[in-house]
């Protein structure tokens, strides 16, 4: 067994009496260590003649698990491709049928006779078939011994897909020996068609032996039936083979070299590398449509010409198309994709190609990206770096990439670029104080000028019934009709789906909430139904109060259902579509309607946030923000940071070309702070200020903060044993810790909720934060009742 096994590669390790799971061998030990006896268990089986792991995947997955307070398991089973990781029923054994030369113990000899002519068994199978049970010890002898093999798996592992290919027999690669073939296909005109088709479209005689087609390309090219090409097979003209091919998409032609940069772009490229001669993170703070993604193109060619792989990562593949496409028809066959629209055997090859690479490749994907089997990389861009979605909240690893993706550029030595109009108060203060370079590109791309923005009271408006009724300010009116009727385009922004967020009683003043959540259900007019947003608990729309049966339920607030209506009453005939969740529930269907859109097939579009990120539209001259009040009125932290950045991103969504577009934010409160800094595009005033209040009340990026969430279907039981949980950690870091405190949603999916907060300084070491809350933890099993809690840890969240 030890001559088959190294480090990183898969094997197969049995759990308990029936179970048994795919591990990665982490180290190789020279001597066993000491244990009890029978708590060292022999490996299975291995599954790997190379290692399934690059050398740096290890200490990058170590990191990750030290730091987010979770296990190296969690870490891994977020990382390696699901086809990768085989688990007891997916599992098959294979008998070949040798017989064994001497007598076998009964248990081993009955599983060999209870394979029989069976193609492949499962352990479940062979239990049912022989009415043994703990199999595993003799089907790991069986193993060893040779009689019994591994498959990969049942309908889940990884199995690389093969195509029939068509070439000519060997006796006929030269043009005169074929002659005779066409004489004896005289009366076979379809055969004849069909060799004739193949000749030509294959070229053999310039390439003997090496010349095919696929089975289908053939058929296809030749206009006719299978039944044909079998009937030429059988001849022996030609001859079938099974091909291994690529599940991932076709390579792009090369058809865009890379554009001469601006001035500016050219200044910002030769900037970027001077400071990484210095530092080893850089930070491009480009206003929009500034051009960011042209640099990164220039940075990522240089990159690969140097041997070095490189990482473009982007908050959401599907809607950052126009991106993608256009690095595909630069880099063509050098560029590979990885997200969580690709199959799991689709990730299972993009894994393989990068771990067997050959040439230096660009990898454009999303936050799990990271994890993938990197080997010489050189530059890793983290594009919108500031967008929340970067976070991984469910399950653990609960990770923030790009913060990940800093230690991975360091663990390979390589440089990291950070990308954003509208960056975090994070990267903004780690550029401020020189721990990043900062490089800034403040021209907009072409003759473009940057929007008008306006404000609109709605709370004036509405008190002097100018807004009774309607969800659209004259202002805003008045710029749609305007870019309407000049055939230009509009996008709406509400970031609330659904027809209205609540429903009330008249009489009782009820509001219908979830039955699983602390939420409101909101009512999806399309599907008539009230839905939970949090659990996806649905209901018919109740015609009478359930509390006091009173008939008259008011809806309140509105979402992007209710804007699609009074669009299509205010502007009848405007063609509009609608991008939030419901409509875009895959990555196909966001990538039509963004496609419609740009060609103009819909003059209006509507949406959540997902219509803030990356998109360039040439026809959009107007931009309305509908309620801005929902943005900032959040309990959060962040709230205002995050809200600005929202903002400004959908307003880079318009005037992009020689006209200056319009934006027109609706709001109760024009003259908060934070929205005049949004006219002015004064990001350093936002900037400045949240950080002085984030610093009188110690608040992240000054300090690090750790938050314990505790979840338990009984209230009283969370109650007490949050409480007992939070006085433990008081006495290891006194005034730091602050809770136990409810969340304003505090049950989720019939799970109460609480959460204690941990405020440390940034000299302390993550290690010692860890060991303190694993003491607690542990100290925490005498409690009663600790096993109907469940705990989990957010890292600087």
């Amino acid at each position: 067994m030890e001559a088959s096994v190294g480090k990183n590669f898969r094997v197969i390790v049995p759990f308990g009496k029936r179970r048994y799971y795919t591990a990665i061998v982490k180290a190789i030990r020279e001597q066993a260590p000491e244990m009890p006896s029978g708590a060292l268990k022999e490996i299975f089986v291995p599954l790997d003649e190379t290692p399934i792991l690059s050398p740096m995947q290890m200490p990058f997955w170590e990191w990750v698990a030290s730091y987010y307070l979770c296990t190296l398991g969690d870490v891994y089973k977020a990382a390696v491709p699901p086809e990768l990781k085989l688990e007891s029923e997916t599992v098959v054994f294979r008998c070949d049928g040798t017989e064994a030369q001497h007598p076998l113990p009964p248990k081993e000899q009955a599983l060999l006779d209870a394979f029989g002519r069976e193609a492949g068994l499962t352990v479940s199978t062979l239990e049912k078939k022989t009415g043994l049970h703990h199999l595993i010890p003799a089907l790991n002898s069986l193993v060893n011994q040779g009689f019994v093999t591994v498959s990969e798996a049942l309908g889940r592992g990884f199995v690389p897909k093969t195509e029939t290919c068509v070439r000519l027999a060997p006796k006929y690669v030269r043009e005169e020996e074929l002659t005779p073939v066409f004489d004896q296909l005289q009366r076979a005109e379809q055969q004849k068609k069909l060799l004739l088709t193949f000749l030509e479209q294959a070229q053999s005689f310039s390439q003997p032996f090496a010349a095919e087609l696929s089975r289908k390309e053939l058929l296809h090219a030749a206009g006719v039936k299978a039944p044909i090409l079998d009937a030429l097979l059988k001849r022996g003209i030609l001859t079938a083979h099974e091909k291994e091919t690529s599940r991932l998409r076709s390579p792009a032609e090369v058809t865009q070299p890379l554009h001469t940069l601006t001035a500016a772009q050219q200044a910002a490229c030769e900037d970027i590398l001077q400071l990484f001669t210095k530092k080893s993170v850089c930070l491009l703070h480009g206003v929009p449509f500034s051009g960011k993604t042209e640099v990164y193109m220039h940075l990522i060619t240089d990159t690969l010409q140097r041997g070095r792989q490189a990482l473009y990562m982007l908050p959401e593949i599907a809607l950052t198309m126009q991106v993608t496409e256009r690095l595909s028809h630069t880099f063509g066959d050098r560029i590979l994709f990885y997200h969580s629209g690709l199959s799991g055997h689709e990730r299972t090859e993009t894994w393989n190609r990068l771990l067997q690479a050959k040439q230096s490749l660009l990898v454009v994907g999303v936050r799990s990206s990271l994890f993938l089997p990197f080997s010489g990389l050189g530059l890793v861009i983290v594009d919108e770096e500031q967008e929340p979605s970067y976070r991984q909240s469910d399950p653990a690893p609960r990770y923030h990439a790009r913060n990940a993706a800093l230690v991975l550029a360091s663990i390979h030595g390589a440089k990291t670029l950070l990308g954003s109009a509208t960056p975090s108060l994070e990267s903004w203060l780690n550029a401020q104080t020189g721990k990043y370079g900062r490089v800034v590109l403040k021209t907009r791309y072409g003759a473009d000028f940057p929007p008008q923005i306006y404000l609109a009271d709605i709370k004036d408006l509405k008190r002097r019934k100018i807004m009774k009724d309607t969800l659209f300010s004259p202002l805003l009116k008045k710029k749609m009709d305007e870019a309407l009727s000049c055939g230009e385009q509009v996008i709406l922004f509400q970031n609330r789906r659904g027809f209205a967020p609540m429903m009330k009683c008249s009489s009782c003043h009820q509001v219908l909430h979830c039955i699983r959540c602390d939420v409101s259900l909101t009512w999806h007019k399309q599907a008539n139904r009230m839905i939970c947003h949090y659990c996806g608990y649905s209901t018919p729309l109740p015609s009478r109060c359930p509390s006091c049966n009173d008939s008259e339920m008011r809806l309140f607030g509105f979402g992007t259902e209710k804007v699609e209506e009074e669009m299509t009453t205010l502007f009848p005939g405007t063609k509009t579509a609608r991008l939030d969740f419901d409509t875009a529930h895959s990555r196909r269907a966001c990538e039509r309607i963004l496609a419609e859109f740009e060609q103009g097939k819909m003059q209006v579009l509507i949406g959540t946030q997902m219509i803030a990120r990356g998109l360039n539209f040439d026809r959009v001259s107007v931009v309305g923000v509908l309620n801005a009040d929902s943005l900032m009125n959040v309990p959060d932290f962040r709230a205002h940071e995050r809200a600005f950045q929202l903002m400004m991103q959908i307003g880079g969504r318009v005037g992009r070309r020689e006209k200056q577009g319009t934006v027109v934010i609706q709001t109760s409160q024009p003259d908060h702070p934070l929205l005049q800094m949004i006219c002015t595009s004064d990001y350093e005033g936002m900037a400045q200020n949240l950080l002085n209040e984030r610093q009188i009340f110690c608040y992240p990026p000054y300090i690090r903060m750790i938050t314990v969430i505790l979840r338990a279907y009984e209230e009283q039981v969370l109650t007490h044993f949050s409480a007992a949980y939070a006085e433990k950690m008081r006495g290891a870091m006194g005034a730091r810790v602050y809770g136990p405190f409810a969340p304003p949603i505090n049950r989720v999916q019939t799970l109460h909720v609480r959460h204690i907060v941990l405020k440390i300084e940034r000299s302390l070491t993550v290690d010692f934060v860890r060991g303190m809350l694993e003491t607690v933890c542990r100290e925490m099993l005498s409690f009663p009742n600790h096993q109907h809690v469940k705990i989990h840890y957010e890292i600087d969240n």
